[in-house]
């Protein structure tokens, strides 16, 4: 945004929950700074284009978030909106992350086809899900189950169960909520058994780094309590590698006097090796790579290394 544009261009993905993503900053923008302009522009990414392969197999960093980014730098678009979660953790040159707008609820849902909780599903069942993060978990706790991926956006991953495709499949419960779909989760997974993704339920928002006008603005809508938490787990992650595929989780809370408490994990995708570690401390940085350097002593390096 300049001086001299009246109207700020948000880029988001194409797909229906981005879209309400980018609906969801406007109406914050707009709050916070009443008549002004916006417009969302609708960008296609790898991710989304390539629909028949496992993200595992396709993915890198950025797999979600390059395309957004070059428009970014270019100057067609003044800011990006990001499932926080899909965001590679180091800064792109030129871009920052101008604000942290809030954060949904954290955890995974299962959905079913026959109304079956994890516990419950029959032995073998088959769950779509394309995150090695889930995969681990799921099978930590249910060494039967068959684990393939499945690709989509929300709705039809959904569909793909309910058509009998798959017997259940893994959502963050986040994108469930902000589409608003008449689905009721089968089950709400607790984060001791599926602790979610780092950064996972954030709404991020990048600009350029250079752009003191955007900045001021998104300033106004930057959550600085969740800032702390999703940099603490991000920082674990970015210490353990950075790859935003692999088989890691954590999930930090503030506590009172700005103490921040961390968990996190990282498992064999197999799930038949898991490493927990948790912590706490007043510098989210300096606790995520605490954390991060006790799960590498433990062996986390050794089991990352087997992800194919």
């Amino acid at each position: 945004m300049t001086a001299s544009s009246a109207t700020v261009k948000i880029g988001t993905r194409s797909s229906p929950l981005a879209i309400r993503q980018g609906e969801h900053l406007v109406s914050l923008l707009i709050a916070a700074r009443p008549g002004l302009e916006c417009v969302i522009r609708r960008i296609s990414t790898e991710g989304d284009r390539v629909i028949d392969r496992p993200l595992p197999e396709i993915g890198g960093k950025g797999l979600f978030t390059a395309e957004l980014e070059t428009r970014l730098r270019d100057g067609s678009i003044d800011l990006a909106v990001h499932s926080l979660k899909d965001l590679p953790v180091e800064d792109t040159p030129g871009l920052t992350l101008g604000a942290i707008a809030g954060r949904a609820d954290i955890r995974d849902a299962l959905i079913s086809r026959d109304g079956r909780n994890l516990a419950s599903l029959k032995e073998g069942a088959v769950v779509g899900t394309g995150s090695l993060r889930r995969q681990a978990q799921l099978l930590a706790a249910r060494p039967d189950l068959q684990i393939r991926s499945i690709r989509g956006n929300v709705g039809t991953r959904i569909q793909k169960v309910m058509d009998g495709q798959y017997d259940a499949t893994v959502l963050a419960l986040a994108g469930l909520s902000r589409l608003g779909l008449d689905v009721e989760p089968e089950q709400i997974l607790p984060p001791a058994v599926m602790l979610p993704a780092p950064g996972q339920g954030a709404l991020a928002v990048q600009c350029r780094a250079d752009d003191e006008q955007t900045l001021r603005l998104l300033a106004m809508i930057d959550d600085a309590p969740v800032r702390a938490c999703v940099s603490a787990e991000r920082e674990f992650l970015n210490v353990l590698g950075g790859g935003c595929a692999l088989p890691v989780a954590a999930l930090a809370r503030s506590w009172p006097e700005k103490i921040i408490h961390l968990s996190g994990l990282i498992a064999s995708t197999d799930g038949r090796r898991v490493i927990r570690v948790q912590g706490q401390a007043s510098d989210p940085l300096s606790l995520g790579a605490m954390l991060a350097r006790e799960a590498i002593e433990q062996g986390a390096q050794e089991l990352l290394a087997h992800v194919p």
